[in-house]
């Protein structure tokens, strides 16, 4: 669990840029190599994309980058000086000439503190656990959607692929909790990118238990069950 775990916070600090580029190229070696991790590097790259949406543009002001290069130049820092205070030194010692942060030292110490907390507040914020995931695969064998399921039965559907909709035609989930029963529907997808659906009255969510997307009419099956083309399915896996 623990290898599994780090494996997470890997993901994470190469979606939001923390990683050096050696672990940058590990990570897509293994997303390359297994599709797990694949959906699992796309689930980050969306949650945290959201997170990007909710920041409103702001332009610097038009002499920072001047101030930058000029600061950089003469080794000080954009801070006034009598802002930091001088560094104490032990009796008899030699006088420390670098004790004041170079502005480099500085902006990438804030730099990387602001980033840390922001993903740590993002990926604290509430939302259920999921029992089972399940990576659909599409008729290429390559995934297309990453369904995570809940004990609430919410199931949150995330696409990994630009999905070319039939026009006329909507993209609608499925599961079937008894894998000797009828298909269930669990919603129609508005807008094909991430979508959050819940059905009251389902069992918990189960391992091994199949998942689906179909085009279907606009509306959604008009049956009550699959009559469109399979985008992707896959079986329900416990979650790492």
């Amino acid at each position: 669990m623990t290898v599994q775990r780090d494996l997470l916070e890997r993901i994470d600090e190469v979606v939001i840029g923390l990683a050096d580029p050696s672990e940058v190229a590990a990570i897509e070696l293994l997303a390359s190599e297994d599709p797990k991790v694949a959906a699992l590097l796309e689930r980050a790259r969306v949650r945290f994309g959201e997170l990007d949406a909710t920041a409103d543009p702001q332009e610097l002001p038009a002499t920072m980058w001047s101030r930058v290069e000029t600061a950089i130049d003469s080794n000080t820092t954009l801070l006034d000086d009598d802002y930091i205070a001088p560094m104490p030194t032990k009796p008899n010692a030699p006088a420390n000439t670098n004790a004041r942060p170079t502005l480099w030292t500085t902006l990438t110490a804030v730099a990387a503190s602001i980033i840390v907390g922001i993903a740590i507040g993002w990926t604290m914020l509430p939302k259920p656990d999921p029992t089972v995931i399940a990576v659909l695969l599409g008729d290429n064998g390559l995934p297309v959607a990453l369904v995570e399921g809940a004990k609430d039965n919410t199931t949150r559907v995330t696409m990994l692929d630009a999905a070319n909709v039939p026009q006329g035609k909507v993209m609608q989930v499925w599961t079937k909790p008894d894998a000797d029963g009828l298909p269930v529907s669990l919603g129609v997808l508005d807008a094909p990118v991430q979508a959050a659906l819940k059905i009251d009255g389902l069992p918990e969510p189960e391992v091994q238990q199949l998942y689906e997307i179909t085009f279907e009419q606009q509306g959604g099956s008009p049956t009550g069950l699959p009559t469109g083309p399979i985008y992707g399915k896959g079986l329900a896996q416990q979650p790492l």
